[in-house]
């Protein structure tokens, strides 16, 4: 099986990253998961509930981070027992990175000494958010792999959103939720709500003066 894609975080890609190397985040956000517990260095202990179709089985097993490049990515290998039901066991690689804002915005964050303070960042550059790319390579064996492939890709992938949107609540907990857009594109929205509105009502005799429209520009002379 191989999986791969990409995730739009609204935290700072430190603040994911964070959350990413922390054991009992981990553990909230995992479907089915009952342990995620440090053991060694970067490895860890694992045990989750796991149900494909009509075979539910408990895994235990291990996960070890390497290729580490904090706050940027890392590699992790994993690999599982789920007794009759079979095994897995296989790869993937996490890697974080700033949106697009976030990053052009940086270099204002390194003003001269003749420069005013208020030319530094504004505080919504650094929480812009961040982009999570992930690819996973796995190996199952036993009941499991008896399935079928589209069965397994199909609970994979549901095992994938169902662990983002675990996550993003975290983070919102956590953090609050993203930043709002700009202000001027929050006005710029009420504003044309309003003309519309207005041309409506207008259509629909509303809102006139007396004698509005029996005055031409002749009148007022």
């Amino acid at each position: 099986m191989e999986m791969l894609g990409n995730r739009r975080l609204g935290v700072t890609q430190q603040q994911a990253w964070d959350a990413l190397n922390d054991p009992e985040t981990l553990k909230k956000c995992i479907p089915g998961c009952d342990k995620f517990e440090l053991t060694g260095d970067n490895t860890y202990s694992v045990a989750l509930a796991v149900k494909i179709g009509p075979v539910s089985a408990k895994f235990s097993g291990k996960v070890m981070l390497s290729d580490i490049v904090a706050p940027d990515g890392y590699k992790l290998t994993f690999e599982g027992q789920g007794g009759v039901a079979g095994f897995a066991k296989g790869s993937s690689s996490v890697s974080l990175k700033p949106v697009a804002g976030a990053s052009d915005a940086a270099p204002v964050v390194a003003v001269t000494d003749s420069a005013p303070a208020t030319e530094a960042a504004p505080v919504a550059a650094t929480s812009a958010g961040c982009e999570l790319d992930y690819t996973v390579q796995a190996q199952v064996g036993g009941k499991i792999a008896q399935l079928g492939q589209r069965l397994i890709d199909g609970a994979a992938k549901s095992t994938a959103d169902d662990f983002f949107k675990r996550f993003e609540a975290e983070m919102q907990s956590r953090y609050g939720p993203p930043p709002a857009p700009p202000a001027e594109a929050a006005a710029e929205a009420p504003a044309e709500k309003a003309g519309v509105m207005s041309g409506l009502m207008k259509k629909m005799g509303f809102g006139k003066k007396d004698g509005e429209d029996a005055a031409t520009p002749g009148d007022a002379a």
